[in-house]
Parts: structure tokens; sequence; C-alpha cells
């Protein structure tokens, strides 16, 4: 309770100094607005004295002029290749391996046996069942050749007829039994793991190998719940592999309804046609699902949008004959990704927004490309 209580207290302290911090900004940035304001006054008025006034020099700048272009936003989370059949293939039955037919790479067919259980026992039991059922297979014989000719009684019949069929059921069993202790791979595809060796005791339920089928491969994302309205199956997706630096453009095949409980976040998967065979299992992907997308928009640089007491703004170019100066516009903000921003209002096309020099500017200041 004394550790809750003292990280409550760092982080308020923190915050604070934060909202400190930001707070003295907003206040210098204004003492700085009155005090070039007063600055041109002053130089107005010693020019209208007649004095020597005091003359700037123009403030070198660089302008671009604003035309529409697409804008496109991303959800950026973190995902991992997988093949579309990666099983974890386990024993039917508990049991001891008495010996394993493949190696880690190899490629394996659906059915092939991968591993054999000890099943001495069982073969033993069946070998008894065999004897046990060809006596009674030729007791019941017998007893049926008497009943067809209407010799004996029926409950001799069915007695050796239900002794007959019980050990029938106990061979099939057994024969079932001794199939299952053989481990067989559920799919076509390749071992990627085996971490089971001779002699191992191993469980039903617990994997001893992973076949994984590589033919058809996808990456799948975990993305938070806020994300649930907004990514829906068919959304273009950009899936950039930094491991061996590619990227790949496809669609969202799949968007979970479910969210787990635990982390609140839902699964989506996007498949991928496979070229060659640079993907491995569990590879990192970064996966960018497009969300927003507006054909035509008014973009700029973040770091040329400026801020003061919450309004944001940016300097347009405005020529007035040879004269060449300053104009502040405020701007209204839309989305923004990849160190650019939508602009909804504030900017229309062929606008020259100046893009450096404009730390050293305000609002009327000469300046010169």
């Amino acid at each position: 309770m004394k550790t809750r209580i003292i990280i409550i207290a760092l982080a308020t302290i923190l915050l604070s100094c934060n909202n400190s911090k930001q707070a003295k900004l907003d206040k210098l940035k204004v003492q700085y607005t009155d005090i070039a304001a007063q600055i041109t006054q002053l130089e107005a008025e010693i020019a209208k004295e007649g004095g020597k006034p005091i003359v700037k020099k123009p403030v070198q700048v660089s302008v671009n002029e604003i035309k529409t272009q697409a804008f496109n936003h991303y959800i950026e989370v973190q995902g991992k290749v997988d093949g579309e059949d990666n099983v974890g293939v386990s024993a039917k039955t508990l049991g001891v391996v008495t010996e394993i037919f493949v190696t880690e790479g190899q490629s394996v067919n659906k059915g092939q046996v991968l591993a054999q259980l000890d099943d001495k026992v069982l073969k033993q039991g069946l070998e008894e069942i065999k004897t046990q059922y060809a006596l009674v297979s030729n007791l019941y014989n017998k007893q049926k050749n008497l009943w067809d000719q209407k010799i004996g009684s029926e409950v001799q019949y069915l007695s050796a007829k239900t002794n007959k069929e019980a050990l029938e059921n106990r061979l099939q069993t057994t024969l079932e039994q001794i199939e299952m202790s053989k481990i067989k791979s559920p799919i076509n595809g390749t071992v990627e793991e085996i971490p089971i060796k001779v002699g191992q005791s191993v469980a039903p339920g617990l994997p001893i190998f992973r076949v994984v089928n590589f033919s058809k491969i996808k990456v799948m994302a975990e993305v938070a719940e806020a994300y649930a309205p907004k990514i829906n199956k068919g959304d273009d997706v950009v899936l950039f592999f930094p491991d061996i630096n590619n990227e790949v453009t496809t669609k969202v095949t799949f968007a979970s309804k479910y969210i787990n409980p635990i982390n609140r976040t839902f699964q989506i998967e996007a498949r991928l046609a496979v070229k060659d065979m640079k993907f491995k299992a569990n590879m990192v992907c970064v996966v960018k699902v497009n969300d927003y997308t507006t054909p035509k928009a008014i973009v700029l640089p973040m770091n040329v949008i400026q801020s003061l007491n919450n309004e944001k703004y940016v300097f347009l170019m405005k020529q007035e004959g040879n004269n060449i100066t300053t104009k502040k516009q405020v701007v209204k903000l839309g989305q923004s990704y990849n160190g650019n921003v939508e602009i909804l209002d504030g900017i229309k096309e062929n606008d020259k927004v100046i893009v450096s020099g404009f730390q050293d500017i305000e609002d009327g200041t000469a300046i010169k490309l």
C-alpha cells in the first residue's frame, strides 16, 4: 500500500512538472508576442517623429506552394508470421517413446508415423485374445451347425455367439490401442520441433512434435479494442518485415468479433502469397491497417504547425508589390500520420506556407525567399 502511494505521488509530481513547463512556455510566448508588438509600435513612432528608424533585415525563409494530395492514416501494431497449418502433434495415449522416425526440417505427409510408443504389453495381450478367439470361434461354428439342424438349446447357441462377438470387440479395441501408440502427422508439412527423446514418457495433450505447412502463410496481430469499429475484413493493410527489409501490401482476411477479456484486444489476420521461402514462423511483422483515406487533402509536415493557447497556426507568405511579408493563419487539424497532418480548414490550394525559418518570424515580418 505504501509503495502504491509513493508511485502515485511521483506520478503526480511529474505530471505537475510537465503542466508547469507547458504553462511557463505558453506564458513566455504571450510575452514574446506582446514585446514584439511594442517594438513594432515604437519603430513606427520613431519613423513618424522624423528620427532614424531601426531597419530590420528580412528573415530568410523557405515556402511550399500547397497542392492537394492523397492522405492515408494507418493503425500500426506488431504481428507475427504463421503457417495456415501450424500444428502441435501430441500422443493419443500415455506411454514411453521407443523410436523416432523423423528429424527436424524433414517433410512429412498426412498420416505418416513420426514416433512409436512402447506397445509390447498390448501386442502380448493381442496374441492372447487371438488364441481365445480361435477357440470361441470354433465353438460358435459347431454350435451354429447344431442349431441349424434343430439340435441343442437356443441358450447354448446364443451363449456361443455372445462369447464370439465379445472377443471380436476386444480384438478390435486392442488393435486400435496398438495403432494409438503410433504418433502420426495430422497434416502435410515440415517437422519444425522435436522436443522429446527416446525413453521419455509422453501424455495426451502435450505437444511432442510441431509440424508446419508453409504452402499457405498468414500474419496474425492483436489490436486494441478501441480500434474494433475501424478495422474490418477487406481493409487494405501494409505488412513490413524488418528482418528481411521487405514490405507487402494485401488485405485483412479475418477480423475477429471476439474481444479477449484479459488484454482487451481482438485478432486480425492477413494471408500472404508465397513466392519464395523467405518467411519463417513467428517472424516479426509491423502491421499497418489503413483506417482512413482522403483522395484530395491539404497536407503539411507536423513540425510546421505552431501552437499558442490551444490555437494551431502556420505562417503564410503574403506579397504586395515588391514587399513580401508573413501572415499568421489559424488552422484546423485532422488526422496525423508519419510526421504529416491533414489540414481541414484555414489553408487552401496554391497558398504558400513557410516551412523553414518560421521560428524567427511573427505576423507581418518582412521575409525573403
